[in-house]
């Protein structure tokens, strides 16, 4: 019996064409629904990631606020001239992408918000450079 199952394995030479085309079609199938979700977590993931920074350097400006309370506005600023502290928060925080912002503190209030930072993008429809986003909407966002 062993034998002739060795003797019609032998038969077999492979693939037909039809199954080929078949295990083809079936595998476009799948990449045309994956790569659509693929891209758009993708694009989350990013946004996502603008959000945490945000909170992240709010989470700065609250610790640089505690050491000094007289300051109560830092500006981030890559293009500044000699002489100026071009990241006034880095004793708090490093590597930060997004290098052109302000943070201020109100203390009526007891917020934080950051304006010029590309997480207003993420939180707000209409967005433009001069965009100010409060803690509460970043909270919010990153939910």
């Amino acid at each position: 019996m062993f034998q002739k199952l060795k003797n019609k394995l032998k038969d077999q030479r492979g693939l037909t064409l039809i199954e080929l085309l078949a295990v083809i079609v079936i595998l476009g199938i799948i990449a045309a629904i994956a790569i659509p979700t693929i891209s758009g977590v993708i694009d989350r993931s990013k946004d996502d990631a603008k959000v945490a920074e945000a909170l992240q350097i709010l989470d700065a400006a609250r610790l640089a606020h505690t050491d000094d309370s007289t300051k109560t506005s830092w500006v981030y600023n890559s293009s500044a001239g000699a002489g100026v502290d071009k990241e006034p928060l880095s004793k708090y925080i490093s590597k930060v992408k997004d290098k052109d912002f302000t943070v201020n503190y109100n203390a009526t209030t007891n917020t934080f918000t950051i304006t010029g930072h590309e997480s207003a993008s993420v939180v707000k429809s209409t967005y433009n450079d001069s965009s100010v986003v409060t803690e509460d909407e970043l909270a919010t966002a990153a939910r």
